[in-house]
């Protein structure tokens, strides 16, 4: 695997690429990489990491370019290396439905998924997204459209979603 830390107006990012794809980008937070230390032995087993250039991470770098510069028609899609639950990739793919500027409830995305009692375990599943920003869960608020939970900060969470100008649906 191959990893850089990326510089972003939310604070630093941490990218990890394998052969596949972009299998994490996480904030550089200490719980936050508990976690992605957590997730990387059990979805990819041992491995290397070395810091290196590697062209995913250059793609990565130009979407986050892109998005923090509100270019969001310049979004392209990236090679991922998504690795969870069946239930966390589904709703790791239903998030990334969500275009910028758009909001949904956890209560919602559960309906969505045909689980309509699943608003909790709609939570626990963006609490263990590998690829925060691309995989956007800052998209998903509270109920009544309060801002809960978010693994980069709520403060971090509330820039990201004026930044897209979001609406609730």
């Amino acid at each position: 695997m191959y990893h850089t830390q990326i510089k972003t107006p939310v604070g630093p990012v941490i990218a990890l690429a394998s052969g596949k794809g972009l299998c994490a980008l996480e904030f550089d937070r200490p719980e936050r990489m508990a976690l992605l230390t957590r997730r990387l032995a059990r979805w990819h087993g041992p491995h290397a990491i070395k810091k290196a250039n590697h062209p995913t991470l250059t793609l990565t770098k130009q979407w986050l370019d892109d998005y923090f510069k509100g270019r969001f028609g310049n979004l392209k899609t990236l090679p991922l290396d998504i690795r969870g639950t069946a239930f966390e990739k589904r709703v790791w793919g239903e998030l990334m439905k969500l275009k910028p500027g758009r909001v949904l409830t956890y209560a919602r995305m559960a309906k969505k998924l045909g689980k309509p009692r699943a608003a909790r375990a709609v939570g626990g599943a963006l609490a263990r997204n590998p690829i925060a920003l691309i995989i956007p869960c800052h998209r998903l608020v509270g109920s009544r459209g309060s801002l809960t939970g978010y693994g980069g900060g709520l403060a971090q969470k509330r820039w990201l979603l004026e930044q897209e100008k979001a609406i609730r649906l």
